[in-house]
């Protein structure tokens, strides 16, 4: 079991990683399941709409997209997060880039998870869930 974070075309450190693998590995265990080889890559919104074009056929901007490779109960993944839209994310929302990161990181997880966001009511399951677990960190919600 690993889980690893990578910087791709920027230059920003994510303070307070070894905490955010924790709570990770927290959500993945309160849903029953083990944590395997998580990939989370910060990146930007060049590269993450690429990517939501080539893999999704969605041709916008996003702040998450997550790969799921789970085997079993091992939860197994990419999350790719465009830094670019959680800075303007965080301005909007005013919360800190720290805050609304981890956020974004929870909500890829559950997406990992089997969570969805396509209606209002699976996207406000996720909000709670997010919620949950921003308190569970002490970090802001909003």
């Amino acid at each position: 079991m690993s889980i690893r974070i990578y910087y791709d075309e920027t230059n920003f450190r994510f303070r307070g990683w070894k905490k955010t693998v924790k709570i990770i590995q927290e959500v993945i265990a309160k849903e029953e399941k083990i944590s395997g080889d998580l990939n989370f890559i910060i990146t930007n919104d060049k590269n993450l709409r690429e990517i939501n074009v080539e893999f999704l056929e969605h041709d916008y901007n996003t702040d998450v997209i997550s790969f799921n490779y789970n085997n079993g109960n091992s939860i197994n993944g990419e999350v790719y997060v465009s830094l670019d839209r959680v800075k303007e994310n965080s301005l909007n929302y005013n919360v800190s880039l720290k805050n609304e990161l981890f956020r974004v990181i929870i909500h890829g997880v559950l997406h990992l998870l089997g969570y969805n966001d396509s209606s209002e009511e699976e996207r406000s399951e996720m909000r709670k869930l997010e919620d949950y677990w921003m308190k569970s960190a002490k970090l802001n919600t909003y």
